[in-house]
């Protein structure tokens, strides 16, 4: 692979993730200051979890039949972008619901496309995607740091959808940067969007039955982060201009763990007592959440989510890949996307918001009992898992 592919597609990695970096973690408490419940926004945040559910029927069959995967990059981050900045001026729920399901089943599809167009160009993929993929947190953790050094630079005229442009803004780059990338032909025959219901056979086995349960469970309950994390910062006392920097922390700490940390201690523990770290990290985040001070020892919790992140979802595709049988490791892995990434958090946000609901009293939220439930939830999986979990030899018989 050159430098000038490396340098590339790291680029396009970078913006991918630096587009979802600049509303994500903040678009909370945006849409609670126009009013709108924690049910109505859970129904916002699920559009993209939806969109990634039919994303493999939709963009992912565009791409592999029809048009190079770099074009379809290109159109689809484009029309994002132009449909971003319209969201950034919209008002009422449902013309903000109906573009944001728009924008999302425009950006869903991305999500796998950067990654197959990677593979498709590397020489060596176990050695050079790592290398490729950081650059997708870094994109993530320079997003925040600019909103927040750009709303310090506004000061008092705070631009309030100034997250949804700036989103706006880098999709719209990130679509010409696209243009660049190494050509990449539609293959020959396409990809059945149904692949993963191959790998259904391997439930035959009880002890990657739980395994998929609580990765399911588990992945609702991150919901109880992604949605009010930014809204709970700025209730303790957190400047609104920093959030968007201080929960970069959780990407930081991502970083840190992955690079440094889990593939020196991977070989050491082995499957079962890495997925089980990351299990526990969850609920220790949320029980600093719940007692909710200090404030200091809140925002050092966010490098529970990096560490939890690391050590079970990449671990879980680590451990899929070494129990699939060779001829179905790629559905094993659409399996757990779809379970996970898909229906894991599409349901999440919709609880999520409407526990938020139940628990709100006037204009404030109870934070304490919210992130108990998650915190319960997830103590009962890191149970579960060290009672039924057993990191086995060899693949899983589908026969």
């Amino acid at each position: 692979m050159g430098w000038s592919v490396y340098a590339r597609l790291s680029l396009m990695m970078f913006l991918e993730f630096a587009v979802w970096g600049a509303w994500a973690p903040v678009l909370f408490p945006y849409l609670d200051d126009m009013g709108f419940s924690g049910t109505e926004i859970g129904w916002i945040f699920s559009l993209l979890w939806l969109g990634c559910i039919l994303s493999p029927f939709i963009g992912g069959q565009i791409a592999d039949r029809y048009m190079p995967t770099q074009f379809f990059l290109a159109a689809v981050h484009l029309l994002g972008g132009v449909f971003m900045f319209v969201l950034a001026y919209a008002e009422g729920y449902w013309a903000i619901f109906v573009l944001m399901f728009i924008y999302s089943m425009l950006y869903a599809p991305t999500l796998a496309l950067v990654n197959s167009i990677s593979f498709h160009h590397l020489t060596d993929v176990d050695k050079q995607f790592g290398w490729i993929r950081v650059w997708g947190t870094i994109g993530w953790i320079a997003a925040g740091v600019g909103l927040t050094a750009w709303r310090y630079l506004q000061g008092d005229n705070l631009i309030k959808n100034d997250l949804l442009l700036m989103s706006g803004g880098l999709s719209v780059l990130l679509g010409f940067v696209c243009l660049t990338l190494p050509h990449t032909p539609p293959k020959r025959e396409a990809t059945n969007p149904l692949a993963f219901l191959e790998a259904l056979k391997m439930l035959k086995d009880p002890v990657f039955g739980v395994f998929l349960l609580i990765s399911f469970v588990v992945t609702t309950e991150l919901q109880f982060y992604y949605l009010p994390t930014a809204q709970f910062l700025e209730d303790i006392g957190v400047e609104k201009a920093s959030v968007p920097a201080v929960m970069t922390i959780a990407q930081v700490a991502e970083i840190i763990t992955m690079a440094g940390i889990l593939f020196w201690l991977l070989p050491k523990i082995g499957i079962r007592w890495a997925l089980a770290i990351g299990v526990i990290a969850w609920p220790l985040r949320y029980i600093v959440f719940a007692i909710g001070e200090p404030t200091s020892l809140v925002i050092a919790s966010l490098a529970l989510h990096g560490v939890g992140y690391t050590f079970f979802f990449v671990v879980s595709q680590i451990y899929v890949d070494k129990v699939a049988p060779i001829d179905i490791r790629a559905s094993a892995q659409a399996l757990l996307t779809l379970v996970t990434l898909g229906i894991g958090n599409f349901l999440g946000t919709l609880f999520t918001g409407v526990v938020m609901d139940f628990l709100k009293e006037g204009d404030q939220y109870r934070w304490t009992p919210i992130f108990l439930v998650p915190c319960a939830l997830t103590v009962i999986c890191a149970i579960a898992f060290l009672l039924f979990f057993r990191e086995r030899q060899g693949k899983i018989d589908v026969s």
